[in-house]
């Protein structure tokens, strides 16, 4: 995919809540017949911690893990508290009335957090575990890239952009791993990053993007082995999305790449959230990465 844009940055510095790019906390509880299902080791209730954001995949990730999934959720934002704060209204609204035996408080929560901080993400992870006690399933989604040619190797020859995408693609998922490790242990839980299309195929906003996402599908594989078997490791790989920052391409290169996907059509959030649930309640997979392009990189 070799678009080229604006002078465009994406970070999640300016778009808190990216659910997978600013972080998420979340406690899962597994219904049977309509009641919550615990952890049959200890018998206490499952927790999940969501990096990302309010808004896009985020949200959607979400919903998915708080509504279908019955987790409780922490958002984390890293400057406006108001998207954050829209989302948890929306899920507080959306459980089913036999979760609600909890207080409000209790299943969903905000917490500010700079991802590019590891002290601030070690504050993110002690705050989790007081708030919820456990730590079962990690989504991180931050990212960064700053719009470019693809092709254009004088574009893609800045230190800055270089240095900013290691640390927050790769970078940072491995410090927000390393602080959730010894929790993700104890509960032999699962850490879910995410990565792009870009990192599979050559292509997207920037070469030092491209790079840096296959890095992160690297390190997702070499942490899964050296983990196991206590805690599961995979990432999924999103195509071009239509959230508010993938309709910032012009419109004329969204309709070539949407005629380049084998499935005539994109990908949507509601699908990257749904491979997320799957990540997050499958106890067999890990050391895996889902493409979910409709046929872009075929």
């Amino acid at each position: 995919m070799h678009i080229r844009g604006a002078d465009m940055e994406w970070s999640v510095e300016q778009q808190p809540l990216y659910v997978v790019g600013t972080p998420f906390l979340w406690q899962r509880n597994r219904r049977t017949n309509s009641k919550l299902q615990t952890d049959s080791r200890n018998g206490s209730r499952k927790s999940c911690l969501d990096h990302g954001r309010s808004r896009g995949v985020g949200a959607a990730i979400a919903r998915a893990l708080a509504a279908n999934g019955g987790m409780r959720v922490v958002i984390n934002y890293s400057s406006d508290p108001g998207p954050a704060q829209k989302l948890i209204q929306e899920l507080k609204m959306s459980i089913a009335p036999d979760s609600q035996q909890d207080n409000a408080s209790q299943q969903f929560a905000a917490i500010k957090a700079n991802l590019a901080d590891r002290g601030d993400i070690q504050r993110l992870v002690t705050e989790t575990i007081q708030s919820m006690g456990r730590l079962d399933v990690v989504v991180s989604n931050v990212g960064w890239t700053r719009m470019t040619d693809f092709m254009n190797l004088q574009e893609a020859d800045s230190d800055m952009d270089w240095d900013r995408c290691f640390d927050m693609n790769v970078k940072s998922h491995f410090r927000l791993f390393q602080a959730c490790r010894e929790h993700l242990e104890q509960t032999q839980g699962a850490f879910i990053a995410t990565a792009s299309v870009a990192g599979v195929k050559p292509s997207g906003s920037s070469l030092p993007y491209a790079v840096t996402k296959a890095a992160l599908i690297h390190l997702v594989k070499s942490l899964a082995i050296i983990a196991a078997p206590k805690i599961r490791v995979n990432s999924v790989s999103p195509g071009v999305l239509l959230t508010d920052w993938g309709r910032q391409f012009p419109e004329e290169r969204l309709k070539a790449v949407q005629e380049k996907n084998l499935l005539k059509r994109f990908a949507t959030p509601e699908d990257v959230a749904q491979q997320v649930k799957v990540f997050a309640l499958s106890e067999s997979m890990t050391g895996v990465n889902v493409v979910l392009d409709a046929g872009f990189s075929l």
